[in-house]
């Protein structure tokens, strides 16, 4: 594996998720990354100054507070305009690392909280950033991290899937994920993977499983879609509101990151995923 941190250049210009069945064509633009002898990050305007106000902000809060340092982080890009195909790149176009704080979709939202979270510096932050989003820290559309399990299943393990840990109720369907229904992949060129798939059903999601939640920790909504783990991802947040889905949201309504009441969401849907950052 090529050291990323001798790798990258970032270069500052100072002139300037919902996951559905159909939107993972979406994502073979989505994330777009290419591997050369050097990468360059241009960064606009305003996503290096929210990035550097938010890298300056990092000390004060407790290093060894995982959930704490996630939510401060994402508390920053509440508000933040929801923004799909934001990341390029396919089987036969080459990607191109994006960094943009402009625009997110619930993916790339996860994407720079995680690496954040792990960043005292602009540099550590791109190194971050490729760890989190592909295999091996590998700039490739087929290294790409392209399902939320993936985060707990695949090289350089970001999470522990620790849903039969929440709950009882806990229900495995047997998924192979970029298989659709016809047969057919959704993202053409990659491989299809047999994953077990691990969920809580809605109706068992009460106050006994949101209290083994953490602040910080990753929920994917579950679809019974085949071929599919999620179709939507966002934090687990305990607010002095009470507990929120803190999330990248398409909704018409939402079009912005936002927070959604957490039992009053998940309810409406087929159940949840969750995953629990590596410290």
């Amino acid at each position: 594996m090529l050291r990323i941190s001798q790798l990258i250049l970032i270069s500052l210009i100072s002139s300037g998720c919902s996951f559905q069945a159909d939107s993972i064509k979406k994502e073979t633009s989505e994330n777009r990354t290419h591997t050369q002898a050097s990468t360059r990050v241009n960064l606009d305007p305003y996503t290096a100054d929210k990035l550097n106000a938010i890298l300056k902000q990092r000390p004060k809060i407790a290093h060894d507070a995982t959930g704490r340092m996630t939510d401060a982080i994402s508390a920053d890009f509440l508000g933040t305009p929801y923004r799909g195909n934001m990341l390029q790149g396919s089987v036969n176009s080459p990607e191109e690392l994006v960094i943009d704080f402009r625009g997110l979709d619930c993916f790339t939202y996860l994407d720079y909280v995680e690496a954040l979270r792990k960043s005292t510096s602009a540099a550590e932050f791109v190194n971050n950033l490729i760890q989190t989003r592909y295999i091996d820290g590998h700039i490739s559309f087929f290294n790409r991290k392209h399902f939320f399990t993936d985060w707990a299943y695949r090289e350089h393990k970001l999470a522990d899937d620790i849903t039969a840990q929440i709950s009882p109720d806990t229900v495995t369907s047997v998924k192979y994920l970029n298989k659709k229904a016809d047969g057919g992949n959704y993202l053409p060129g990659l491989a299809i993977v047999k994953r077990n798939i691990s969920y809580i059903p809605a109706k068992y999601i009460d106050e006994k499983v949101v209290s083994r939640l953490q602040t910080g920790d990753l929920i994917g909504i579950y679809t019974h879609l085949a071929g599919l783990d999620v179709t939507h991802v966002g934090f687990f947040i305990m607010t002095d509101n009470g507990p929120v889905l803190r999330n990248a949201s398409s909704r018409k309504e939402n079009e912005k990151v936002v927070d959604s009441p957490f039992i009053d969401y998940v309810k409406e849907k087929p159940g949840i995923i969750v995953l629990r950052p590596a410290s």
